[in-house]
């Protein structure tokens, strides 16, 4: 039988080719991958099935977003003065935080250069129904401009609603700026873009392979959800836009979800980080209204945290860890997935063995099983430690919520996860005021009321075949 000596030479040329790069990659994982675990698991696949890891590795593999912070530092230089005067005006509502929170301060102002600050309003938004109503209500009433950024927008009921109603305002006059993540929206009709754009809307993706490192990457997501109108109110939390956030999916209703609404300095922070990803999409810088307009009369202490993989510290795992230590009597948290690093998951033993209370409440029904099946691999360590896991029953719960004490409650779109630490640009809102931090109490009772507290020995009567997933899931983890 005749072999083509040319044909095995070629195929001998790709397979050194091949493997040289596996090596390379591997010793490029080894030197970059943030996790140990993480940069072994890399190092190993790379090595031994280049053929496979090489193009995984290419998407999935890196952990910094190149050229996002480059970016922002020449808008900057550009509009140094208007950026000092803004930040200048913000400082002036800088408050004091009581001592059990003191050490977040430095914190906030390390990671956006914006302390917390007084003058105010937080207002907790329960559900779709309520939140829908809240934004459009403020773009049904925006005189000059509206700022909108969802992870996730469908051409359905509710994303057609708010599609009329900016319609609406561009036809008064009202400038807007839309932008989406192209990966979490990649059902979006481009019907649904073209509508918004013939009638004078600014729309964008946020472009997420932008930028050199960045072109084959699909591990990094856009996951803020930002409404900015006339620089006087802002909304961020859980919710995205869509029917199934109003629990018309039956895989999934109903739909549980928080988002919150501000008025004051910290939605000059919401507007700042929109402004940001949107110069990163567009290269454009938008005139917008930089004068704060403080609440006195509800005069609340809170604090904007927009995080995200260009950072240049690991903020949002650095602020939660910080955070978690603070508790001294209680820290609830809400998830629709926890798959913790191991700074954060020594944070919350280390809190539960100190006497907190430490309750985390999952959804009981998965929407992605993969992390699902992760967060049974914990069991075991949080069972000996005495924390207390609750499985929501009442549908698919999505909100994302940290409650400390008495002291201070938190809502945005960061998830107890690595993806959301690590990888999302994510952001979060911070409020510490008595008033509000008993909202969040007496809503998470109210969840806790139709949740079931986790036994934690009917993990070991599972079979098998689902142990065997859920260790798999825990060890594939490090490679996101």
């Amino acid at each position: 039988m005749f072999v083509d000596s040319g044909a095995i030479t070629i195929v001998s040329a790709a397979t050194v080719v091949v493997h040289g790069l596996g090596i390379a990659h591997a010793a490029h994982a080894v030197m970059n991958v943030r996790s140990s675990q993480g940069a072994i698991a890399w190092g190993i696949s790379l090595v031994t099935f280049p053929w496979l890891a090489l193009p995984l590795y290419w998407i999935l593999g890196r952990t910094k977003f190149h050229g996002y912070a480059e970016a922002l530092r020449l808008v900057y230089s550009q509009h140094y003065q208007l950026a000092r005067q803004t930040y200048n005006d913000i400082a002036q509502f800088h408050v004091g935080l009581p001592d059990k929170l003191a050490q977040l301060q430095p914190l906030a102002k390390a990671f956006t250069g914006i302390p917390f600050t007084s003058g105010n309003a937080a207002e907790l938004l329960i559900d779709g129904h309520k939140t829908y109503e809240a934004m459009l209500k403020a773009i049904a009433f925006a005189r000059n401009y509206i700022l909108l950024q969802s992870y996730i927008v469908n051409d359905d009921q509710a994303g057609n609603e708010f599609k009329a109603e900016l319609i609406e305002k561009a036809k008064q006059g009202v400038s807007i700026y839309f932008l989406y993540d192209e990966i979490g929206s990649n059902k979006l009709s481009r019907s649904y873009i073209q509508s918004l754009r013939q009638h004078g809307i600014q729309v964008s993706a946020f472009q997420t392979t932008r930028g050199k490192g960045n072109r084959f990457q699909l591990n990094f997501r856009n996951h803020r959800k930002i409404v900015v109108v006339d620089g006087e109110i802002g909304f961020l939390g859980g919710l995205n836009i869509g029917d199934e956030y109003l629990g018309k999916n039956p895989h999934l209703s109903p739909w549980r979800d928080t988002h919150m609404k501000l008025q004051g300095p910290t939605v000059q922070s919401l507007q700042a980080s929109f402004m940001q990803d949107w110069y990163w999409a567009t290269r454009k810088f938008i005139d917008v209204n930089w004068q704060i307009k403080a609440n006195r009369e509800a005069n609340q202490t809170a604090f904007v945290l927009p995080t995200g993989p260009a950072d240049q510290f690991k903020a949002c795992n650095l602020f939660f860890v910080n955070a978690i230590n603070q508790a001294q009597t209680r820290l609830w948290i809400a998830t629709p997935y926890f798959v913790p690093d191991e700074a954060t998951l020594t944070a919350l033993k280390l809190a539960a063995i100190r006497g907190v209370d430490v309750r985390i409440i999952l959804p009981n029904r998965p929407d992605h099983l993969f992390v699902y099946l992760c967060s049974f691999s914990y069991y075991g360590e949080m069972e000996a430690i005495g924390i207390k896991l609750y499985r929501y029953k009442h549908g698919f719960m999505h909100q994302k919520i940290i409650l400390i004490d008495e002291a201070m409650a938190g809502v945005g779109t960061v998830n107890l996860d690595n993806r959301s630490f690590f990888l999302n640009f994510e952001v979060m809102g911070f409020v510490a005021a008595p008033q509000f931090v008993e909202s969040v109490e007496k809503m998470l009772e109210e969840d806790l009321a139709v949740s079931v507290a986790v036994d934690f020995s009917e993990y070991y009567k599972k079979p098998l075949w689902f142990k065997l997933a859920v260790r798999i899931s825990r060890l594939l983890m490090p490679l996101l």
